[in-house]
C-alpha cells in the first residue's frame, strides 16, 4: 500500500483546540453545539475554523496554516471573541480542560453521522466514556523520509508536554489521583494511545495495509495515535496535551510542539542520529506523567538515567532558544515558564476544589473565567 506525503515547503504550524459547553447555571456540560453553530456562523469572520465533534456538548475551534505560534494565538483569539457573545445569548460558557469534573457519560447526546454512530457501535461502553478534550498541534515537515524519525524523537518529550497540559484530576466527581485521568481513558479506544516505532516509511505502510485489510480502520484518519502521521497535510500531529483553559497555554504548549519538531527535523536532515526511547521507557514515562503531573520523574534515555520533569524542561527550553528565534516565537517558548510558575491547570482546579471544601462548580467557574480572562 502506498501511502503519500504532502511535502509542507516551510516549518508551518496548525492547531485544534476542543472545548466543551456548559450552562452557565448548573455548569453541566450542555448538549447545544448545534445551537452554538447556527447562531454563530454569521458572526465568525472564519466559519470553517469552527467544527462539530463527536458529541453534542463539543466545539472544535481550529486554525489555518500558520507560520509560529503567535499567529496560531491570534487566530483562535479572533474566532472566540465572535462566539463568546453568541454563547452568553445562549446562557452557555466554553469550558477548557481534558476533562469536566461531575458531568456524567450518560447524558451526552451523540452528533449526527455514520462515522461517530460507527464508532460508538464498535467501542461500546469505553466509546460512551469519552468525556475529554484536547489540543492537536499540527507541525508542516519538507520530507517524507524523515517523519517517523521526527515522530520517534517526539515521544522523548510526551511527558514534558502531557505534564504541562495536564488538566483532567477529577472524573465523575472524584479525585482520581492522577494529574492527567484523560491521557489514560482516551487510550482504550481501539487504535488510540502510544504510536508504534516504525524505522522508516515501508513499515508504516505495511502497518496501515494490515489494518484496513483486516478492518480495524477503514480510512488513515482512524489511526488515533497520540503522535501519527498526517500524510495528506504533510504534517507530524501532536495529540498528546489535555485540554487548555488559556490562550497563553494554548501559546507556550503551540511554540514548543513546534520547536521540538523542527529541532528534530533540523538534526536529522543533517545526519544526526536522534536517540529514540525504547517502548516500555515511553510507555512508564506516558504514566508518570498523566499520574504525578509536574512532579514526575522521567526517563530520559535507553541507558535509564532519571531527572525530574521540571529540570528537563528548563534544560530544553535552553536547548530550544536559537530554533524559537528563527520560528519567531520566543516569548511564546519563554512563556512555559509562566506555566510552570502559576502551575498546571490540574494543580489549580485543585486549589479551588480544596479552598471551597470539594465544590466542584467552583472548579468549573474557575476554568471557564481563565479562558473568559485570557481573550480580554
Amino acid at each position: 500500500m502506498r501511502i503519500d506525503f504532502t511535502p509542507s515547503p516551510r516549518p508551518t504550524v496548525g492547531v485544534e483546540w476542543e472545548l466543551a459547553l456548559v450552562d452557565r447555571t448548573s455548569r453541566d456540560l450542555a448538549n447545544r453545539a448545534s445551537d452554538l453553530f447556527a447562531a454563530a456562523q454569521p458572526h465568525l469572520p472564519h466559519p470553517e475554523r469552527l467544527h462539530r465533534e463527536l458529541l453534542r456538548n463539543t466545539v472544535e475551534v481550529v486554525t489555518g496554516v500558520c507560520d509560529n505560534a503567535r499567529q496560531a494565538t491570534g487566530q483562535m483569539r479572533d474566532t472566540l471573541r465572535a462566539v463568546l457573545p453568541v454563547a452568553d445569548e445562549l446562557g452557555l460558557d466554553l469550558f477548557g480542560a481534558g476533562a469536566h469534573p461531575f458531568a456524567s457519560w450518560s447524558g451526552q447526546q451523540l452528533s449526527s453521522g455514520h462515522r461517530y454512530e460507527e464508532l460508538i457501535n464498535r467501542t461500546q461502553w469505553w466509546g460512551r466514556q469519552m468525556l475529554i478534550w484536547g489540543v492537536h498541534v499540527h507541525v508542516g515537515l519538507p520530507e517524507r523520509g524523515r517523519v517517523l524519525g521526527v515522530l520517534n524523537g517526539l515521544l522523548n518529550h510526551y511527558p514534558h508536554l502531557l505534564a504541562l497540559s495536564a488538566s483532567s484530576p477529577v472524573w465523575a466527581g472524584v479525585d482520581t489521583g492522577y494529574a492527567s485521568t484523560r491521557a489514560l481513558m482516551f487510550q482504550q479506544l481501539p487504535t488510540a494511545g502510544l504510536p508504534f516505532q516504525f524505522t522508516d516509511w515501508a513499515e508504516y505502510e505495511a502497518f496501515a495495509h494490515d489494518q484496513l485489510t483486516t478492518g480495524v480502520i477503514d480510512e488513515l484518519s482512524e489511526i488515533r495515535w497520540d503522535v501519527r502521521p498526517a500524510p495528506h497535510l504533510g504534517t507530524v500531529e501532536h495529540r498528546v496535551c489535555d485540554g487548555v483553559s488559556t490562550l497563553e497555554e494554548l501559546g507556550a504548549l503551540t511554540a514548543l510542539v513546534h520547536c521540538l519538531a523542527i529541532d528534530l527535523d533540523d538534526r536529522l536532515a543533517a545526519g544526526e542520529e536522534v536517540g529514540t526511547l525504547p517502548p516500555w521507557h515511553v510507555q512508564e514515562n506516558k504514566w508518570r506523567a498523566a499520574r504525578y503531573g509536574l512532579d514526575a520523574i522521567v526517563i530520559l534515555d535507553a541507558q535509564s538515567n532519571e531527572k525530574l520533569v521540571t529540570d528537563d524542561l528548563a534544560d530544553t527550553l535552553e536547548r530550544l532558544e536559537p530554533v524559537a528565534r528563527r520560528l519567531d516565537c520566543v516569548e511564546e517558548l519563554r512563556s512555559v515558564d509562566d506555566l510552570l510558575r502559576r502551575g498546571a491547570s490540574y494543580q489549580r482546579q485543585r486549589a479551588v476544589a480544596a479552598a471551597t471544601g470539594g465544590d466542584l462548580v467552583a472548579v468549573v467557574d474557575s476554568v471557564v473565567t481563565e479562558l473568559r480572562e485570557s481573550l480580554a
